[in-house]
């Protein structure tokens, strides 16, 4: 079989999978067992032919796919792939290109320069600032907090890079008590231990408290970091951006936003209030594979100090050519060395989608998030628990002794259990919620009012047969001592 006939046969299929993924199941057939079954088989002696390969991959993976660029699914954040996006992916994989420096791939390495020129300007940040090619907003907060822990011993005649952690002044980190657990897990990678972290009240919607982030700086000086938060996980909400500013600005700190989905309120002239000062930070984190739909994986380190950004990244050897007339070299910019060429993918979206398209998948989301909190919100016994900001939403079932954890997971299952709607629970605050997450193609009303019409109906029957058993919750009965 000639190349072009594996290749085509793969297209075929992947093409195929494209057009039934909207209208299949969105929950996986086979669980985990079965797919061990299925995919560990014996490894041969000698070579199988290729479309037996393929055809078996085929067979044995669509057992566990999840059906995340479909209509039906509202699990997580996840973006669909952009179709565009997905044919500039295979040609990646088929152009073979390590994106490590500018003379390893200098297609690759334009392409990278000037798609973070096109970032920078869609998300209103400094325009001086360098960006680095990752896998997600994890890693993304990971090489803007590296940059930032050298920054700031820097301020401090401390020089990291030489001199490493040992003896090092104390770098005090603020950080919300509701960051996204990415956020707490970058901070053990670089270092810093948990117990050591200086952690800042949220209020009612998730937001950081100012005012607890300004009563806590007092006590501080020294080295500083500060992480807030554009798109709370579970509500959407985003951190006040001048005012932490402000203060990190006062306190001499490094200011950093994790805005893996959030930061993109800033690519649409209806939502970048919400983002208001956000310009103001330092560095910021922000994925590609969610809203505006590269396929994965695809995140962004955006640091306003390139100087900074390269001190705390750059791998440079004798062998790792790089003369004056060089493009960019990406390797000063992230930590991997050998790597996907992953600035093709996102050139080719920006450009299919351009601002418009952006700011239409971003405020479609949203629209579709209001009007499901709407539809939710009239009948009795759901609460949407916050104010929808952005794609975001934390819902729970009550009934006459309040919200309840219990009732809510009943829900949740029995919408699992129905397999028309890929939705998941999620713990905030010690409850149990319904997180519904929009973050692909803009649903239509029709869309919208199938999904709402059977969270309903299932609340409804689930509370009709509560109310005729007169089921009391264990957190209403009185167990205090006689």
């Amino acid at each position: 079989m000639t190349s072009f006939e594996i290749l085509s046969h793969a297209a075929k299929y992947g093409i195929e999978y494209r057009n039934k993924v909207k209208t299949k199941s969105p929950y996986p057939v086979s669980d985990a067992n079965g797919l061990r079954r299925l995919f560990d088989i014996a490894l041969p002696d000698k070579g199988r032919p290729a479309v037996d390969v393929i055809n078996q991959l085929v067979h044995s993976s669509e057992q566990g796919l999840v059906g995340s660029t479909g209509d039906a699914f509202f699990g997580w954040v996840m973006g669909a792939s952009n179709t565009v996006g997905i044919a500039a992916d295979w040609l990646t994989s088929a152009w073979g290109q390590n994106s490590a420096i500018y003379q390893t791939a200098p297609s690759a390495a334009i392409a990278e320069e000037v798609a973070g020129k096109w970032l920078i300007d869609l998300l209103k940040l400094p325009a001086e600032s360098s960006v680095a090619f990752t896998t997600g907003a994890t890693m993304a907060s990971f090489i803007s907090l590296a940059a930032a822990r050298g920054e700031v011993l820097r301020r401090h005649c401390w020089d990291l890079e030489a001199q490493g952690m040992f003896s090092a002044p104390e770098v005090k980190v603020y950080v919300s008590e509701e960051a996204h657990s990415s956020i707490f897990a970058v901070l053990r990678y670089l270092g810093f231990g948990h117990e050591r972290l200086i952690r800042v009240a949220a209020i009612e919607d998730g937001a950081m408290s100012v005012a607890d982030l300004e009563a806590r700086l007092q006590d501080g000086g020294g080295p500083s970091i500060i992480i807030a938060q554009a798109g709370h996980i579970n509500t959407g909400a985003c951190d006040d951006f001048k005012a932490i500013s402000s203060l990190a600005k006062k306190a001499n700190a490094w200011l950093h936003i994790d805005g893996a989905f959030g930061l993109w309120a800033q690519s649409s002239a209806k939502l970048s209030y919400l983002c208001d000062g956000v310009d103001k930070a330092d560095s910021w984190a922000v994925d590609g594979h969610k809203w505006i739909q590269v396929p994965y994986d695809s995140g962004y380190a955006i640091i306003k100090d390139k100087t900074a950004h390269c001190r705390a990244m750059a791998t440079t050897a004798g062998y790792l050519n790089e003369t004056v007339e060089d493009g960019r070299n990406p390797t000063h910019f992230a930590p991997e060395l050998s790597r996907r060429a992953r600035g093709f993918t996102v050139w080719a979206v920006l450009q299919h989608l351009g601002r418009q398209g952006i700011s239409k998948i971003v405020e479609g989301n949203v629209y579709n998030a209001r009007q499901l909190a709407t539809h939710l919100k009239r009948a009795k016994g759901i609460r949407v628990l916050h104010k929808v900001y952005l794609n975001q939403l934390a819902v729970m079932f009550e009934d006459d002794f309040g919200p309840s954890s219990d009732l809510t997971l009943k829900v949740v299952t029995t919408l699992q259990e129905e397999n028309r709607w890929f939705v998941k629970e999620a713990e905030w605050r010690g409850k149990t919620i319904l997180r519904i997450s929009f973050s692909s193609a803009t649903k239509t009303e029709a869309q919208i009012q199938d999904i709402a019409g059977d969270i309903v109906r299932i609340w409804q029957d689930i509370r009709a047969t509560k109310t005729a058993l007169k089921i009391v919750p264990m957190e209403a009965l009185d167990i205090s001592p006689l």
